[in-house]
């Protein structure tokens, strides 16, 4: 019985926030509620639920500080002298202009939110690739797959929702998987290298000027105001960044105490005025309260299903259902299985109805939660060319092309993104 009320569950709560009758917001906390009366647990609900918040508290709190310390790094103008320099360099030749849309979409992605990735690239490069009659599709094909690679850190959303999902934190999931991201990354670059060849191929090499001073203030103009850039801390700023990122690798300390104290820092230095600090914070809070809120609310779901034991009840439905030869292989599958789950549905979907029940039925194959956690990010780079994407739509839209065509051009370099990383977690033994 246990087993039945859990999947109802969850394919009520999928039908709901698919169907766009409730917020995944809404949904997340609703839900599991009235399924727990349901299922005569009234009186318990309280303490399941409080059990499930305090579990992922630190989770959603490293993730505010993370998504608002990218944010006065954008704001400051750390990225400019990159988007300067590549503009320089690639002039009117098709394969650097290729490579210089996936280093720059892939840098400015540390920050794991798909919109100003898109409106930084194709404000940059677009008329560029106007000016040569270059292939507009290959634009946004390399910015979707550097998005796709990147939208696996803990402040993009994906892992965020693993994490509070499976109650682990970011040092069990994330940081195994940093080795992974890099050969990503290295795909994505070698994508750029052959879409580039061939636009060389087809266009040739053409000699321009590019007016860099105006393709920079138009950047300006799409992000933040020209009176919150800090050109002369462009040097602090870097430094800090890098120290944080090694501070990250090294695992010497909380993700979560290292993002407060490092945006603490960025903040005071580069804004030393109180209300310069408080315009860049209210400018970000609507982005960090979007993800934040989602993956608080996220433990009154988890906790309910825990606590009600449904989780282990639907587990063991599920192994039965698995052939015996295929268990060991939960991993594997889990990669692949986790690109057309997030295409078809939201990653709020995935990650809190569908990944639980799994990692719970791997369990009884020896797999770790961690192991499948990591498994189920690696489908990202197929998720970003979903339509339930809104940061897909705004893409297309600046770029000037439909889903069909991006679709149609993107996917074979997509999945190849999946394989590619899929390999690599199964050599380096994170899966």
């Amino acid at each position: 019985m246990l087993s039945i009320l859990g999947f109802s569950m969850i394919a009520v709560f999928m039908y709901l926030i698919m169907s766009k009758r409730l917020s995944a917001l809404v949904a997340i906390m609703l839900v599991p509620i009235i399924f727990g009366v349901i299922g005569g647990f009234l009186t318990e609900l309280g303490p399941m639920m409080q059990d499930g918040v305090e579990g992922i508290a630190s989770t959603a709190i490293m993730i505010l500080f993370a998504i608002l310390y990218f944010g006065i790094m954008i704001d400051s103008g750390l990225f400019d002298p990159l988007i300067s320099k590549i503009l320089k360099i690639v002039k009117g030749d098709p394969l650097k202009i290729v490579l210089g849309t996936s280093i720059l979409s892939m840098t400015v992605a540390l920050d794991g939110d798909g919109t100003t990735t898109y409106i930084i690239t194709v404000s940059a490069l677009l008329p560029l690739y106007k000016r040569l009659g270059m292939n507009k599709l290959i634009l946004a094909t390399v910015a979707m797959l550097s998005m796709g690679v990147m939208n696996m850190t803990p402040w993009g959303g994906a892992s965020a929702m693993a994490m509070a999902s499976l109650n682990l934190d970011a040092s069990e999931l994330f940081l195994p998987m940093i080795p992974v991201m890099g050969f990503g990354l290295i795909w994505v670059l070698i994508a750029a290298f052959i879409l580039g060849k061939m636009e060389r191929k087809r266009l040739g090499v053409i000699e321009i000027e590019h007016n860099h001073t105006k393709a920079n203030s138009e950047i300006a103009a799409t992000t933040v105001s020209r009176d919150y850039r800090r050109p002369k801390l462009v040097w602090f700023n870097f430094i800090l960044t890098v120290v944080l990122m090694a501070s990250l690798i090294i695992d010497f300390m909380s993700l979560t105490i290292l993002f407060m104290v490092a945006f603490a820092i960025a903040l005071v230095v580069n804004y030393p005025d109180l209300k310069d600090q408080q315009d860049r914070i209210a400018v970000h809070s609507k982005n960090a309260l979007a993800v934040v809120s989602i993956v608080i609310a996220a433990g009154i779901f988890t906790g309910i299903m825990s606590g009600t034991k449904m989780i282990d009840a639907m587990a063991i439905t599920l192994v039965s259902l698995i052939p015996e030869p295929l268990g060991p292989f939960l991993p594997v599958i889990v990669a692949y299985a986790s690109a057309p789950f997030t295409f078809f549905m939201s990653n709020n979907a995935f990650y809190f109805g569908v990944l639980p029940i799994i990692a719970q039925a791997a369990d009884a194959y020896g797999i770790s939660a961690a192991e499948i956690g990591r498994a189920s990010l690696i489908g990202q780079p197929i998720h970003v060319l979903s339509p339930l994407v809104a940061a897909a739509h705004l893409l297309i839209g600046l770029v000037g092309t439909d889903f069909r065509d991006i679709q149609r051009f993107a996917i074979k370099w997509a999945l190849g993104t999946v394989t590619v990383m899929t390999i690599a977690a199964i050599i380096i033994g994170v899966i």
